[in-house]
């Protein structure tokens, strides 16, 4: 069944709240477009059936135009003649014929009316069609930014992005306890002798270098002054 029962339906429809309403917002203006493009050909259809309709009177009332001059020439002729009953005949003939025109036309005139309101509906349809792609744009831009949004907070919050992290903290903490060992490892050590003989040495040496330093700086502070 139809989410519309006809084009004064569609016309009136308020796509907003039946996206509001709908579950599924993207199959649903869908739905909306199809029926929308089917009631649309039909009512072609119907104007092109209207338009066929109207050509095939007009000719037959061409014919009967024509059958009415024929019938007013021979009416004509048989009075000339003197034959007055054939002409009366004559003239009935050709009242019949414009009384088969005149309904015609008439009907013709229906139609008329008929075609200007297919034409409406047309337009109408073709202008409500026209909104209802534009919400479908509308509806499709904004389910594919929510699901790239989503995307985007499964990536950095999201179970598996978690899980990364955990394990980047498990092996930090690996490291930290290989390191903590090592430095326990030198804790309370005991120097050995030969460790602390360089110890000494080293620091003769830089006694050393720190007074030919200071000997430089003095001698020339006493040639500058």
């Amino acid at each position: 069944m139809g989410i519309f029962s006809r084009t004064r339906d569609i016309v009136a429809a308020n796509f907003a709240d039946l996206l509001e309403k709908a579950e599924d917002p993207a199959k649903m203006i869908r739905m909306i477009i199809l029926e929308m493009e089917e009631t649309l050909v039909e009512v072609r259809a119907s104007a092109a059936r209207t338009i066929a309709d109207q050509k095939e009177m007009r000719r037959h009332i061409g014919k009967l135009d024509a059958l009415q001059a024929n019938w007013t020439e021979k009416a004509e002729l048989a009075l000339s003649k003197d034959r007055e009953d054939l002409a009366k005949a004559a003239l009935v003939e050709r009242q019949k014929a414009t009384d088969m025109a005149d309904q015609l036309k008439a009907e013709v005139g229906v139609l008329d009316d008929a075609l200007r309101a297919s034409e409406e509906d047309i337009a109408k349809l073709q202008t409500k069609l026209r909104e209802a792609r534009a919400k479908q744009t509308n509806v499709q831009t904004r389910l594919e930014s929510a699901n790239n949004r989503y995307k985007l907070r499964e990536m950095y919050a999201g179970p598996k992005t978690q899980d990364a992290f955990s394990r980047f903290d498990t092996l930090e903490r690996r490291v930290d306890d290989a390191e903590g060992r090592a430095e326990a490892m030198g804790l309370g050590s005991v120097k050995t002798l030969d460790e602390e003989i360089a110890e000494l040495r080293q620091s003769d040496r830089v006694d050393a270098e720190l007074a030919a330093l200071k000997a430089r700086l003095n001698n020339n502070a006493n040639k500058e002054g």
